[in-house]
């Protein structure tokens, strides 16, 4: 018979893992599809949607452009998910750690998840 002890982690870390896991497979899947229709837009018509060489560089303009069907916003905004989806890995760890009461972790966590929404959004 086994001790409970050596029975190994409890359920519930195993459901998060199994979630944050989920939730990584969505991101990059999502992220993955929709770069894939902008370039199936892009090579389809033969452009960019944007005048020149130009595409937009902030993420209003990136979004607006994916809305209008431009195949570069679309193509933009997936990688904007893709790159969004570490980040939110990050936010569920916090999350994860403030129901365990893990108080330093989650004092880590929320630090390292405001400075890479704040670069995301204030950075050039």
């Amino acid at each position: 018979m086994m001790n409970k002890d050596t029975q190994g982690p409890s359920k519930e870390p195993n459901e998060v893992e199994i979630f944050v896991s989920k939730s990584l497979r969505f991101g990059v899947l999502l992220s993955g599809a929709v770069i894939l229709i902008g370039l199936v837009l892009f090579l389809s018509s033969g452009e960019g949607g944007y005048p020149g060489d130009s595409y937009p560089t902030r993420l209003r303009d990136i979004f607006a452009g994916a809305f209008d069907m431009k195949p570069f916003g679309i193509i933009l905004a997936g990688l904007v998910l893709l790159i969004c989806t570490p980040i939110m890995r990050v936010g569920i760890s916090a999350l994860v750690f403030l129901k365990e009461k893990d108080w330093l972790y989650v004092g880590i966590s929320a630090v390292v998840f405001i400075i890479l929404v704040s670069g995301f959004f204030f950075g050039k």
